[in-house]
């Protein structure tokens, strides 16, 4: 009976790690795609204006 308490553990984690794969993988794209991509190309926007106007009232 050891055996199956040894093996419950990793037995658990793969299962857990095969889902959070597979849901990674499925909510690549789909409707929700435009909108996260926008984020995100507003972030970097934000960001390099931050640092171009930091460097130019640094010197």
């Amino acid at each position: 009976m050891d055996y199956v308490a040894a093996l419950v553990p990793p037995v658990v984690m793969a299962v857990a790690f095969i889902a959070l794969i597979v849901t990674i993988v499925k909510s690549q794209g789909g409707a929700n795609k435009a909108k996260e991509d926008a984020a995100v190309d507003a972030a970097f926007a934000r960001a390099e204006a931050a640092r171009q106007s930091g460097e130019g009232s640094g010197a």
